[in-house]
């Protein structure tokens, strides 16, 4: 009787433990054999694959998923940038109106009131004498400057406002100029 180890093929035996370790060999699997006339077929590998129909579907979604979140993330920057500088338009503000509180907080003072009646407007306290000091040029030194106010109105007078010219043009359609009387010869 043969051994199990024989090679030998027997019907109705069982195969050695050989030939069970190997998987079965696929249609695939086996590299083909060039005849002398059929030309050579490139070989597929995994890196070389052409594009299939779903890989250009999840590629077509993933690139407007990319524009959409983009664009919100444009748009959010935005908004940030606009934030931070009203934000920073807050603060300026703020200070701002702590400075004009202070300002206010001077004026109820009676001393800084009277001390800028001194300085602006050359007051002086009952009893004293104010002294100006006049420059080169005929003009007080230091002192504040005189409200401009037209001599006689004259350069009123070279300078009509918009508002006489708007009302002058009106007349003036209202009253057209007679026409000139034809001379015939």
């Amino acid at each position: 009787m043969p051994s199990r180890r024989d090679s030998g093929a027997r019907p109705g035996s069982r195969p050695s433990s050989r030939t069970q370790s190997r998987p079965p060999a696929r249609r695939g699997d086996q590299p083909k054999r060039r005849t002398a006339g059929t030309p050579a077929e490139p070989e597929r590998t995994r890196g070389s694959r052409n594009l299939t129909g779903r890989a250009a579907v999840v590629l077509l979604v993933l690139g407007a998923l990319i524009v959409s979140y983009a664009q919100s993330l444009r748009v959010w920057f935005d908004q940030h940038q606009q934030i931070s500088a009203l934000n920073q338009e807050i603060r300026d503000r703020e200070k701002r109106v702590g400075e004009l509180n202070d300002e206010l907080a001077r004026w109820k003072d009676d001393a800084y009131v009277k001390a800028q009646a001194r300085q602006r407007l050359g007051w002086v306290m009952p009893g004293e004498v104010g002294y100006r000091v006049i420059g080169a040029d005929g003009k007080p030194v230091g002192a504040p400057p005189e409200p401009s106010t037209p001599a006689n109105g004259t350069a009123d007078a070279q300078k009509p406002t918009w508002y006489t010219k708007l009302w002058g043009s009106v007349e003036g359609a209202g009253n057209p100029p007679a026409p000139s009387p034809k001379v015939t010869k």
